[in-house]
């Protein structure tokens, strides 16, 4: 324990820390686990302050999880609060995922994430801070991946012909979500934004928690569900190199989709058009942005070798392209469900 850890735990009141560990495996901030001598357990946190506004993220976190509490919703608990630091009570007897293994965890993340977006629904004015602007615009991403094509400076795009002629291909797709929310016959909805299963802690009974509210803003909640789609139904990790390993499962999309629709009652009509859609098109936005980084030399994204993020991008191309094979099938479960 640093003295600017102990010091930061004796400001919130928690005066007899006996240990302080690394804890879990986020990669953005610095997340511990606090031991105690009374045996209460406590998460810290060092927010990232070169990804985050620190004050702006402040003010949504303690206003979610603050309604979050008043309706009586199992949610994070801010303990203490003080820029760049945090504290959350620990949530004993709750565990996460890394991965999905199984189609029933595929029906857990779904229904966990509709039940969130659900409960903040009627989150009363102003409207929650946009911590990233744009950050599901994908006409956006595709500028920032053509100006990173402009300057090339690895000299790399003459590498990704293939990638690029399938952007190409997509780019009549890309502002679909987008065009549908300036005109209304989508509304702007409060999501989560990082729909990952191990944001997602479940305890014995089967009662779900999520975590992790950084990117808690505004937002359509076809990203969210699109970008379960990404995570909960692929086969293979998102960095897998061998792409006859890389497509979507099913099972798990029938599960995830079943979990999300009992509870995302809310859904209009438009929005349910294109669940499916939304799937593709969160996947081809990561996978632009997987390429965008490539071309800007890995600034981004962590890489463990030097085409690290082109294989990213392949994998998520090809991931697109087995959910648009499995179109029609999807379409059909979605129906049935709704």
């Amino acid at each position: 324990m640093t003295d600017e850890q102990k010091k930061v735990l004796e400001a919130s009141g928690i005066v007899d820390a006996t240990d302080v560990s690394r804890y879990g495996s986020g990669h953005i901030n610095e997340t511990y686990k606090v031991e105690t001598a009374s045996g209460v357990r406590y998460i810290l946190q060092r927010v990232n302050t070169t990804i985050f506004d620190v004050d702006l993220l402040k003010t949504n976190v303690v206003r979610v999880t603050e309604f979050l509490k008043s309706k009586g919703v199992k949610s994070l608990e801010v303990v203490g609060y003080d820029n760049p630091w945090r504290i959350y009570k620990f949530l004993e007897g709750y565990t996460s995922r890394d991965v999905v293994s199984e189609p029933h965890q595929a029906y857990d993340v779904g229904r966990a994430f509709a039940k969130f977006q659900n409960d903040l629904a009627d989150i009363p004015p102003p409207r929650l801070e946009d911590i990233i602007p744009k950050f599901h615009d994908t006409p956006n991403r595709l500028k920032q991946l053509d100006d990173a094509a402009a300057k090339d400076v690895k000299g790399r795009l003459q590498s990704v012909a293939a990638e690029m002629a399938f952007v190409d291909s997509w780019r009549k797709n890309a502002s679909r979500i987008v065009d549908l929310m300036a005109s209304g016959e989508i509304p702007e909805r409060v999501t989560h934004n990082d729909t990952k299963i191990n944001n997602v802690m479940i305890d014995a009974n089967g009662e779900a928690v999520v975590i992790d509210l950084d990117t808690t803003m505004p937002g359509s909640a076809l990203f969210d569900f699109g970008d379960m789609v990404r995570t909960s139904t692929a086969a293979a990790a998102e960095d897998e190199a061998d792409l006859s390993k890389v497509f979507a499962k099913r099972e798990y999309f029938e599960a995830l989709a079943k979990g999300y629709l009992e509870g995302a009652k809310f859904l209009n009509e438009a929005e349910r058009a294109n669940l499916v859609f939304s799937g593709k098109l969160a996947t081809f936005e990561v996978g632009i942005r997987f390429l965008a980084d490539y071309l800007a030399g890995d600034v981004y994204f962590h890489t463990k070798y030097d085409d690290h993020n082109l294989v990213r991008a392949r994998n998520q191309f090809q991931m697109v392209r087995s959910l648009e094979e499995q179109t029609a099938d999807f379409e059909a479960i979605v129906k049935g469900l709704s």
